[in-house]
């Protein structure tokens, strides 16, 4: 194989790969020859060589045939520094691309639209993200982040229920800082595969190369952090990894679906950390909210569908009636266009209720009062006796006060009624917990959470 040839080669890479991991694997490789069916490249250092062998390795090799050459594996020597080729009989073996076949880690995607860790959602960027009162601070520090330059938050901690944006924003933050500052090593991965990334480590004693990947980004971004909690060795790697790159200050975004406090079984060192930055809630979405995100949906379909017709109120009957998340609330609109399309009626009121009858069953189970009175009762650990009682300590009064805010939030029920679930207390007692509870929670940061909280539980 020629050096014109390889040269052909890497240009077809550069299309399969995309720029960000051309730059960061392919570019970097020297090709030295060809002997025996074996191609052989010179790397910087034996990790790339793991690396680029196990991740890009079947690419290669067949971008390679493609252009005509006897090759059937491909191998990486270690670059010395007169760069000149050892024989074939002395380079040490590397992984080939068999083997990185048989290997575990997801393969990366085409079109630009991955990192070294995970593939990125091209539909999840900063433009396609609808803004409003519950996201617009997580929005605000995202976008800050997202700038890139002087740390500012380290770690940025987002969390919140199902289908609130925190992915999307991760995503959106990922393409972003590439599109800034494309020579960033930016890794992107989930909680599950850190953890199978080190337990393969383990197995394949290639714990040094481990360490060198993820202390060697700019920014780590770890999804759905609760995944490591209880999975002690994870949990310590995580806490080197993390100790190493906030020394370098380096950036650090972690998402979870609930606060670093609240997460059961992980370690106090490593909650410290988390919390050691900036920590912002995604609350549940508004009316307001959920209808923005169905308008710009409705935007993006009319291209697909340019001859459904869209009646006036049903966008406005599901914002309204799909509250539980995003991606059902989506999800819906999208069955809607789809069915509209096939059967050719338009988009009314009776094809949503005749289209949608599984989802708004489901979201038309109420929350009663006695729920409510549970949830409360096993969050603050008292007895439903003492709630609904007539004792007053600060213990109980508050709880108590907090389940009827939530009533009166939740449920449809009056006053009154509420007051007769409450001991048979009266309306305006019960006015005056829920405005002092309203009160609180300008003021109160824990019980702002504390009612966030429990609200998710009771609409999960």
């Amino acid at each position: 194989m020629t050096d014109e040839t390889w040269g052909a080669v890497r240009q077809e890479l550069l299309k399969a790969v995309g720029q960000s991991n051309f730059t960061n694997w392919i570019e970097p490789l020297e090709f030295a020859e060809v002997q025996d069916g074996v191609a052989f490249f010179n790397v910087p250092t034996p990790f790339m060589g793991n690396w680029v062998s196990r991740h890009f390795g079947d690419r290669i090799l067949a971008e390679i045939s493609k252009a005509g050459e006897d090759v059937r594996r491909i191998e990486f020597n270690v670059r010395s520094s007169a760069a000149a080729p050892h024989p074939a009989s002395q380079r040490p073996a590397a992984a080939s691309p068999e083997a990185a076949a048989s290997a575990a880690d997801p393969a990366p995607a085409s079109d630009d639209t991955d990192l070294p860790g995970a593939p990125l959602d091209s539909r999840f960027t900063f433009d396609s993200f609808v803004v409003g009162k519950p996201n617009e601070l997580a929005h605000a520090a995202a976008r800050r982040v997202a700038e890139g330059g002087p740390v500012a938050f380290n770690p940025l901690f987002l969390y919140g229920g199902v289908g609130l944006g925190k992915t999307h924003l991760m995503h959106a933050i990922a393409w972003e800082l590439q599109a800034r500052q494309p020579e960033l090593r930016v890794l992107y991965l989930s909680a599950e595969q850190f953890m199978y990334r080190f337990i393969q480590a383990l197995r394949e004693r290639q714990m040094m190369d481990f360490k060198q990947m993820f202390r060697s980004v700019d920014v780590l971004m770890v999804d759905d952090v609760q995944f490591i909690a209880g999975k002690d060795s994870t949990q310590e790697e995580f806490f080197h990894t993390f100790n190493a790159l906030v020394d370098q200050r380096k950036q650090i975004i972690i998402s979870a679906d609930r606060a670093p406090g609240e997460i059961e079984q992980m370690e106090g060192r490593i909650v410290s950390r988390m919390q050691s930055g900036l920590v912002v809630d995604l609350h549940p979405t508004s009316y307001e909210l959920r209808l923005g995100i169905l308008q710009q949906k409705v935007e993006q379909y009319r291209g697909q569908f340019p001859n459904i017709q869209l009646t006036d109120g049903v966008l406005e009957f599901l914002a309204h009636r799909i509250t539980s998340n995003v991606r059902v609330l989506e999800g819906a609109l999208t069955r809607l266009f789809a069915f509209g399309s096939l059967v050719g009626r338009p988009i009314d009121m009776d094809l949503a209720q005749e289209c949608l009858t599984d989802i708004l069953r489901t979201m038309d189970r109420k929350t009663t009062i006695d729920e409510i009175q549970r949830k409360v009762c096993d969050h603050y650990n008292i007895r439903i006796s003492d709630m609904v009682g007539p004792k007053r300590q600060r213990a109980l009064a508050r709880p108590r006060q907090i389940a009827m805010y939530l009533c009166k939030h939740m449920t449809q029920r009056s006053l009154p009624e509420i007051g007769r679930k409450f001991g048979g207390r009266d309306h305006t007692t019960i006015m005056h917990g829920i405005k002092r509870i309203e009160e609180l929670k300008g003021t109160d940061s824990a019980i702002a959470e504390d009612i966030e909280m429990l609200r998710r539980s009771l609409e999960a």
